[in-house]
């Protein structure tokens, strides 16, 4: 009788098992869920994985489902962060953030032909989606369509005229298909974009090399160096102009300082080492072969002795250095 009269005047209504049951799942999702929002803002990465797993275990939530994309990524597991993205996709088909997270991925993982589905349906969407058009111009090339690639690329910067990497992906592209002139303006419109990024400078110089003009192009990979010290491109591309011009003694110094500046830098060992036998210092020159074969077994050089020399004795007979 006490516990009816109870019931009946008390202002809090008793829930039912039910209920109850589906208030602490509630909040266990929450607390898994923030606990992973608070891991992946102090970099605690694979905690945080760990708790949107076990927060999406007890629901699925839109939300949390784009957190544990980005965690995935961060920790390149990528596969499980296209599975992640697909669920998103069937959830909310027509999500045009998620279907460009997930052409991007496509990309990265390969499936060139399902990221140009996923643009084309963002295009279907919103067809001034300046980012849509470049990873479709992305894909493009991948799968050698270059004409469609460029075009692809020209819409995305008429619709963004600041957007740097589509200018330079469309300068690398002109340069590919031979168009090293058509090149020249987007590369430079990139550097006016972006002053202090390497990339600009260095395919200006590959853009400048291409057009004869070796001194320009040799300004640009210094310039990349002066950046980005640690470009490996611009090394080697900067020591071989110094190799073409016959300035061996220089070009042995350029690599040098290379080398005591990045000691696992492996193709400047190679390098190096042609630089070595050229000036008839076959001892040495096989020093920096061996070196570079140890930093990097499966290098183009690696391939080319694999099978055809017995020792490293015999190594210039088959002419690797040439």
């Amino acid at each position: 009788m006490g516990h009816f009269f109870s019931s009946l005047f008390s202002s809090k209504p008793v829930c039912t098992a039910e209920e109850e049951a589906e208030k602490n799942k509630e909040k266990n999702f929450e607390m898994f869920k923030y606990d992973g929002m608070r891991a992946q803002r102090t970099g605690q990465n694979p905690f945080a994985i760990k708790c949107f797993e076990q927060a999406l275990s007890i629901k699925d939530d839109f939300e949390t489902m784009n957190y544990l994309v980005n965690s995935y990524t961060a920790a390149n597991r990528l596969d499980d962060a296209f599975a992640v993205l697909t669920r998103m996709i069937d959830i909310k088909p027509d999500d045009v953030q998620t279907l460009i997270a997930h052409a991007n991925l496509c990309f990265m993982l390969d499936k060139d032909a399902d990221a140009i589905t996923d643009c084309k349906h963002v295009l279907e969407l919103d067809e001034n989606n300046s980012l849509a058009w470049f990873i479709m111009g992305k894909a493009k090339r991948t799968t050698k369509d270059f004409l469609g690639a460029v075009a692809d690329l020209t819409k995305a910067v008429a619709l963004k005229d600041n957007f740097v990497e589509a200018y330079l992906l469309r300068a690398e592209l002109l340069l590919e298909m031979g168009q090293s002139l058509e090149a020249k303006p987007d590369a430079e419109k990139a550097i006016v974009l972006a002053p202090e990024e390497p990339a600009s400078y260095l395919l200006r110089g590959r853009v400048c090399q291409a057009l004869g003009d070796i001194d320009a192009a040799e300004r640009n990979y210094l310039k990349t160096l002066e950046l980005d010290p640690f470009n490996e491109e611009a090394s080697l591309l900067s020591g071989k102009i110094l190799v073409d011009a016959d300035k061996l003694d220089e070009a042995l110094h350029f690599f040098d300082d290379a080398i005591e500046l990045n000691p696992n830098f492996a193709k400047a060992y190679v390098e190096r080492g042609r630089i070595k036998n050229l000036k008839g210092d076959k001892e040495g020159a096989l020093a920096d072969l061996k070196k570079s074969l140890e930093l990097n077994p499966e290098s183009e050089e690696a391939k080319k002795l694999n099978g055809e020399h017995s020792n490293f004795d015999n190594i210039y007979k088959g002419g690797i250095f040439y």
